[in-house]
This record gives structure tokens, C-alpha cells and sequence, in this order.
């Protein structure tokens, strides 16, 4: 049965993630927006308990009542949940308990999704939660990654050193006619509810860089004063830079000779120039954009762009560019867009508590597109949208140029 295969590879993967690290890893919490790697691996196993299994297995009990509060995320229809900012004061249930209840949960979706079989309902909560848990496997890490960049020591989280990059292809421009278009998705498989519904939409002729932008290219902005002109920088971005929140990308730091390194899954590395830029804020993405004479595209200019481009499978960071024409839309930064994350024309959440899972969100969050390094397979298509406030720098946000 395919949808148990992919669901029992889904479930595998999360543990794979967390084996690089210890169980004292695996609780910390760096920052309110990140969650540590234990509530990860305990929150899309109270999904699958809370939102397959309590509906539709016979005789129902919960493995342990105290985990619904414990790691609901932001579900208020299922009820009351621990503060997100506290998630690193979990020290309770331990890791291993955790690691029994995903079993226990496990068990169970075998044998309700063995006694259901042709159950269309069912099979489309569980894909839901398996989508829901590749989600989250991106969220361990970038949230692991922040965490490890707060020690002093810079540990690795994997072994083996990164590789130094090819010099990238030259930045070039493509155009598209513009005029009438649809986005949204369109297909067979599986979507979010925020991907539709398809529609119409009009564009003016527009150009789109071919690449993203290079830390080299970002460090010219740096160096010619760009985090100093004002007139670069939107309002709120502008307090920000003054507050000193953002005087260069998240993860980079000064060596003892003044050169810039960065931190990364591999440990701390001397600046890569080649390498696509990653973690910036919108802010920073519209600050560089304006200093160059261009802007950000917009979500449809995107979308239409990327269609049947392929989707490269990588390593655990942004790797240069390696032809001319139109590449890195997938696999290496998540793309910031100048589009508001809003609801298409038309949309309308699924009824009850599932219906919070992107609904909610349309407000005060800017889409991005593409996809990153840290991405699952089957997350990159032209109509995914991504989402985050436009301060937002702990997932592998880059630059993409438009005019």
C-alpha cells in the first residue's frame, strides 16, 4: 500500500534527522520562533493521534491525555496548548518517551489504515499529516541550526567539511511576454488548501535574473554602505537596522582578521563568495534589490517562471550556479516575493480545527517561493507557497532580482 510506504518513510526520516544529535540537543529552544527538535518529533505524532487517529479508530484512548496540551501547536479549536516561547522547558516528557509514543502511534495508523483500506477520507488525512510531518523535517533543520549556531564553539551538525563552489555562472536576465495567466495548482496529487483555487491573472511584461544573488554579490552591498543609506530601506526595516538587528545576514560573522565566515549545517566556514546568499529578511532582499535598480518579483511572476523547471536534488546548503539560463527557482533559498500572503479568489479553509492549518495566517506574512537545501522532496513545485513575516531570517531565505 503505497500511502503506508510513505508514511512509514516519512515517520523514518524525522529520526533520521535527529541522529547527529544528543537528547540534550534535541530539547533546546534558541528562540521563541524556533521549536526545539524533541517537541518536532512529539507534535506531528499528537497530529497524526489527535487528527487520524481520535476520529476514526475504534475504542480510542490516547497514549497520554497530557500530551494534547503539551504539544498542540496553534490549533485553538482542539483547545488550550503550551506557550510556543516555552517549548525549550519541556525537559518532561523525555526524548525516549517521545520516541515510544511515535511507535505507539505508528502501531495504531497500521492497523486502522490495514482495516480502512479504499477509505478515501481516512487516506486523505493521513497524507495530509505525512505532508504535514515533511514540513516539519525542514523545520528541524533550520531550527537546529540556529540552535548550533548560539555556541560559541560553532559545532557541526554534520560531519563533513563543505565543499568549496565553482565560480557561478554570470547573472543574465530572462523575459517573459507577459498578459493573461493562471496560477495555482493544477493536477492529481496532493496540494495545500492555500495553492488554490486556480485563477486568472494579468502581467505586464517582465524580466526575471536568471539566478540568485551570490554572497558576493550581497558583500559589495555591505561594503558600498548599504546597511547605512536609508533610502534603500523600508520604514520598518529601517528601524531595524537601527536598532542594530540586521547589519549583515544572519549567519555571518568577522574572523580574527576582519574576513567575513559563515556558520552553516557543516560548521563555521570562511565566506564561499559563489555560493547563493541565504538567510535575509525581506528587508534585506528589498533593500539590495532597490540599490541594484531592480525589485522583487511578484508570487504570479514567479510562479509562471518556474513551471517545468527541474528540481535538483542537493546537498544541505546553497550551491552555486552552475549553467547560464534559468536555474536555482528550487533546491537551494526559498525566494522572497513582494506579494502579501493572502488568500486567492475563491478560498475558503476546510471546516473544523484542520482548518487552521494556513487560513489564519493570511495576514501581516509575505509568500516566498521556489524552495530550499532543507526542503523534502515533493515540497518544491511552481505553486507552493511558503509564508513568513518579512523580518523573518532562520530558513533559507535568498534573493531573486525582477524588473
Amino acid at each position: 500500500m503505497k500511502l503506508q510506504r510513505d508514511l512509514d518513510a516519512t515517520r523514518q526520516r524525522s529520526l533520521r534527522l535527529a541522529e547527529p544529535l544528543s537528547a540534550e540537543d534535541c530539547c533546546a529552544q534558541s528562540m521563541p520562533d524556533s521549536s526545539p527538535v524533541k517537541w518536532h518529533l512529539a507534535h506531528t505524532t499528537w497530529f497524526f493521534e489527535t487528527f487520524v487517529l481520535e476520529p476514526h479508530e475504534p475504542g480510542f484512548a490516547p497514549f497520554d491525555p497530557s500530551f494534547r496540551y503539551l504539544f498542540n501547536s496553534y490549533y485553538n479549536g482542539i483547545g488550550a496548548r503550551h506557550p510556543r516561547p516555552q517549548r525549550g522547558l519541556l525537559t518532561r516528557p523525555a526524548l525516549e518517551r517521545v520516541l515510544v509514543w511515535r511507535r505507539n502511534v505508528d502501531a495504531r495508523l497500521a492497523r486502522l489504515l490495514a482495516s480502512r483500506a479504499g477509505d478515501a477520507a481516512l487516506a486523505s488525512l493521513v497524507t495530509l499529516g505525512v505532508q504535514h510531518e515533511q514540513q516539519h523535517q525542514e523545520l528541524i533543520l533550520t531550527d537546529v541550526k540556529h540552535l548550533l549556531a548560539q555556541n560559541s564553539s560553532a559545532p557541526a551538525y554534520l560531519d563533513q567539511p563543505l565543499p568549496a563552489a565553482a565560480a557561478p555562472a554570470p547573472l543574465a536576465w530572462q523575459r517573459f511576454d507577459g498578459g493573461a495567466a493562471e496560477i495555482g495548482y493544477r493536477g492529481d496529487g496532493f496540494c495545500f488548501d492555500n495553492e488554490l483555487p486556480r485563477h486568472r491573472v494579468h502581467l505586464e511584461p517582465f524580466e526575471l535574473a536568471t539566478r540568485l544573488v551570490s554572497n558576493g554579490e550581497f558583500l559589495r552591498f555591505i561594503e558600498a554602505g548599504g546597511y547605512r543609506d536609508p533610502a534603500l530601506w523600508l520604514s520598518d526595516g529601517w528601524d531595524r537596522v537601527m536598532s542594530g538587528e540586521l547589519a549583515h545576514p544572519l549567519y555571518w560573522q568577522r574572523d580574527d582578521k576582519g574576513g567575513w565566515q559563515e556558520f552553516t549545517l557543516h560548521g563555521l566556514a570562511p565566506l564561499d563568495p559563489a555560493r547563493p546568499l541565504t538567510h535575509v529578511s525581506l528587508y534585506e532582499a528589498d533593500a539590495y534589490a532597490r540599490w541594484c535598480g531592480t525589485r522583487l518579483p511578484t508570487e504570479a511572476e514567479w510562479e509562471v517562471a518556474a513551471r517545468g523547471q527541474p528540481v535538483p536534488a542537493g546537498a544541505l546548503h546553497p550551491d552555486a550556479a552552475a549553467s547560464g539560463g534559468l536555474c536555482q527557482l528550487f533546491g537551494d533559498c526559498w525566494q522572497w516575493t513582494s506579494s502579501s500572503y493572502s488568500p486567492y479568489p475563491g478560498f475558503a479553509p476546510a471546516p473544523g480545527a484542520i482548518g487552521e492549518y494556513n487560513g489564519k495566517f493570511m495576514i501581516n506574512q509575505y509568500v516566498l517561493r521556489g524552495s530550499s537545501c532543507a526542503t523534502p522532496p515533493g515540497h518544491a513545485r511552481a505553486s507552493y507557497r511558503n509564508f513568513f513575516p518579512a523580518g523573518a531570517r532562520w530558513q533559507f531565505t535568498g534573493i531573486r532580482l525582477a524588473r
